[in-house]
This record gives structure tokens, C-alpha cells and sequence, in this order.
């Protein structure tokens, strides 16, 4: 039972790593078309 709920907490902690990624590199892209659209 132990090993079963440590499988699914690391199944969970790289479901947030994987999403804090996504989020982060969605923002970097945004901030990128806005500096482009600033410096035009």
C-alpha cells in the first residue's frame, strides 16, 4: 500500500513540474510579443 501512494505522490509532483513548465514558458512567449510589439 506504502509503495502504491509514494508512486502516485511522484506522479503528482511531475504533473506540477510539468504544468509549472508550460505555464512558464506560455508566459516567457507572451512577455516575448510584448516586448516585439513595445520596440516596433
Amino acid at each position: 500500500m506504502d509503495k502504491k501512494q509514494s508512486d502516485h505522490d511522484v506522479n503528482l509532483k511531475g504533473t506540477l513540474v510539468s504544468v509549472f513548465f508550460v505555464g512558464i514558458v506560455i508566459v516567457a512567449m507572451w512577455v516575448a510579443v510584448y516586448l516585439m510589439y513595445l520596440a516596433r
